[in-house]
């Protein structure tokens, strides 16, 4: 039996991640089409659980260690009109909960292995899907936006605009010891995710009128900021700022025919909870499981039922996930009727082991 064509469309980390992966099933020939090259890079970064890194490792046997920066300790904490309530601290002895990584180095790693592997990759636009009809099964793996989607979408999905802008970046400092933290703060959350010794990044998700009055002085107001809930003086150099609008989007149809979304086209989630690539990783796995499954015995994959299992076994953590992202991010959401309240709640959580115990397996499950 000859090998079945895969077509992965979109060369950011989904994409090259999924290339990579499936290229490890023999009775599949790869192909990666993708735009030119873009100059910029991705200067952000990405957290990922103890279970997707070991996925990473599975799937990428020259990975080096040094790309992630574990973290055996996560801390929460929520501030008041008083002080900062430190609600809950996970630890890890013998594991880590998480690691975090450069996007601009890993995919800069991964496109190096596709060409080891030698995968073929087509610099070209395409505008309609017909131009794919050669290849048994296409994945799209093109962010959230692509007008690609709306051919097997036909536009229907779970909506949300959040109103608010993440604003991301890094810090260069010289504290000792610095844990992975949430703030959740009067502004809205912000995240702290170290990556070496001397470098953090940043995610502060701000409302869309805050952050608008406040976009020229941004730099300096996150610099005063993690100064003040870091309770440091020492001094920090904050670069690398970008910024991107939040909102949810869940798609209700995951593939049509043999064509196949994937990524951030299929559930874009607020960042609160760094929940978003690792559920591309799970869909990732998951895909892998269902086509080795398939060619395996030889049954092609373009006139089988390979999508729909993915389809029927993914939806519903995908769907349950993303909105646990959303009613996380409602409830520490700033309200003065429910403040009072929500305060004494945090408080009785740092006092119960059992919600500690729930929180590790939710952070290996990414949600951290």
């Amino acid at each position: 039996m000859n090998k079945q064509r895969i077509c992965v469309v979109g060369d950011g980390l989904s994409g090259l991640m999924t290339a990579i992966t499936l290229s490890n099933i023999p009775e599949l020939e790869i192909s990666v089409l993708a735009k030119k090259q873009l100059k910029k890079k991705d200067k952000r970064t990405t957290a990922i659980s103890d279970t997707n890194f070991n996925f990473f490792k599975e799937n990428i046997k020259n990975l080096k260690n040094s790309y992630f920066w574990p973290s055996k300790k996560i801390e929460l904490y929520y501030e008041t009109k008083k002080n900062q309530i430190n609600f809950l601290n996970l630890n890890e002895k013998k594991s880590n909960l998480m690691y975090v990584f450069e996007n601009n180095k890993i995919r800069e790693f991964l496109l190096k292995e596709i060409m080891k592997k030698k995968i073929k990759i087509i610099r070209k636009e395409i505008k309609n899907l017909i131009e794919l009809k050669k290849f048994d099964l296409v994945i799209l793996c093109l962010g959230g936006n692509s007008n690609l989607y709306e051919e097997i979408t036909k536009g229907r999905s779970i909506q949300k605009d959040y109103k608010e802008i993440a604003v991301t970046g890094y810090i260069n400092h010289k504290i000792n010891n610095l844990s992975t933290s949430q703030f959740f703060l009067k502004e809205g959350p912000l995240a702290i995710l170290p990556f070496s010794k001397q470098n953090f990044s940043f995610v502060w998700s701000l409302n869309k009128e805050f952050y608008i009055h406040n976009s020229k002085n941004i730099k300096n107001l996150v610099k005063k900021k993690i100064i003040k809930i870091l309770k440091i003086k020492k001094i920090i150099t904050v670069s690398n700022i970008q910024s991107y609008p939040i909102h949810l989007g869940l798609k209700k149809d995951y593939f049509k025919k043999n064509i196949l979304v994937l990524g951030e086209g299929l559930h874009t989630i607020h960042p609160v909870a760094g929940q978003g690539f690792n559920l591309v990783l799970r869909d990732i796995k998951k895909l892998k499981e269902i086509l080795k499954y398939y060619s395996t015995l030889g049954i092609s994959v373009k006139n089988s039922y390979a999508l729909k299992d993915f389809y029927e076994s993914r939806k519903p953590e995908n769907t349950i996930m993303s909105l646990g992202v959303d009613l996380t991010h409602r409830f520490f959401k700033r309200d003065k009727y429910l403040d009072t309240l929500k305060s004494v709640i945090i408080k009785n959580i740092s006092s119960s082991k059992t919600l500690s115990q729930i929180a590790k397996k939710i952070s290996d499950k990414g949600l951290y």
